[in-house]
């Protein structure tokens, strides 16, 4: 299933609700009794949410619509607009995890998940406009699949971690180069206001496996600069969930960036390298899932 978050109008007034894609339209499920938003679908569901059954609520949201039939209710897509895909606690990204972009960064392949963070203020839903510090100058997109914890995981076995995965939905871990690199912490880079576009659509776990070769896409102004691949990720997610919930203690809601392929701008040779800027539009098109897109301003 697909859930995202919209805002609608309500008698003039902006209201947040949880959608669902259903046979090629959009339902506003909220208006049929359901939980206002995913994050609160995904708190309530609680320990339902795990790799062989779709979480409680997904089920009823399911046979609710199947019940609807021809009568249910589709929205159009003028009516609406993304919101933030969740309300998490904690922005967690994952570095270095495909041997071809730490290649082309100067780097290796790394023995262990190379984790940072983002703040939550950096989180942008699908068709925002990101503006750029204007004291900055490289600004650069990085590709991701992006996991969407399902419940509290502190500690977790990799055998289990599957079990504490909701879904997954794109990302972009926005970066300006010059600021990460004044240090050997990212953080600099990474942080700033919206600079974590993440969505539309969140597909659970049951529906989407990274394992078997998820195609990762980055265009920007219509133009493919990133063409990847789930399957050549160093650690996939079972591992990544697993070896964060070793430092962090995750909870329901939370996301964590897995990574992402080559085709950075920083990885083209000094000299050719064509840094984002105003007036761009970049868009991460993951199979299965469907297209983020940010405008820079």
């Amino acid at each position: 299933m697909k859930f995202a978050n919209i805002t609608v109008s309500k008698n003039g007034n902006p209201a947040q609700h949880l959608a669902v894609q259903w046979f090629g339209g959009v339902v506003d499920v909220t208006e049929l009794g359901f939980p206002a938003s995913l994050y609160e679908l995904i708190r309530q569901s609680g320990d339902s949410c795990n790799s062989g059954n779709r979480p409680n609520l997904c089920a009823q949201i399911t046979a609710r619509l199947r019940e609807l039939g021809d009568s249910c209710a589709y929205i159009d897509a003028d009516s609406f607009t993304f919101a933030n895909v969740t309300t998490p606690t904690k922005l967690v990204c994952e570095g270095l995890n495909y041997v071809d972009h730490a290649e082309e960064t100067g780097g290796t392949a790394p023995e262990h998940p190379v984790f940072f963070s983002k703040f939550n203020d950096a989180l942008a839903p699908s068709g925002a406009k990101v503006k750029l510090p204007e004291w900055q100058r490289c600004f650069d997109y990085e590709a991701e699949l992006v996991i969407v914890v399902g419940r509290e995981a502190y500690n977790v076995p990799e055998e289990a971690a599957d079990d504490y995965i909701f879904g997954y939905t794109c990302g972009n871990d926005l970066s300006a180069r010059d600021a990460q690199f004044l240090s050997t912490q990212w953080l600099t880079g990474k942080s700033f206001p919206n600079f974590a576009p993440t969505g539309p659509w969140v597909v659970t776990h049951d529906e989407l496996d990274p394992d078997t070769g998820i195609t990762i896409r980055c265009r920007v102004n219509g133009e493919t600069v990133q063409d990847g691949n789930t399957a050549n990720m160093i650690f996939n997610c079972r591992r990544t969930l697993a070896a964060a919930s070793r430092f962090f203690a995750l909870q329901p809601g939370d996301l964590i960036y897995t990574g992402t392929p080559a085709g950075v701008i920083l990885g083209k040779p000094k000299g050719t390298r064509v840094w984002l800027k105003a007036g761009d539009v970049v868009e991460v098109d993951i199979d299965g899932i469907g297209v983020l897109e940010t405008t820079l301003i």
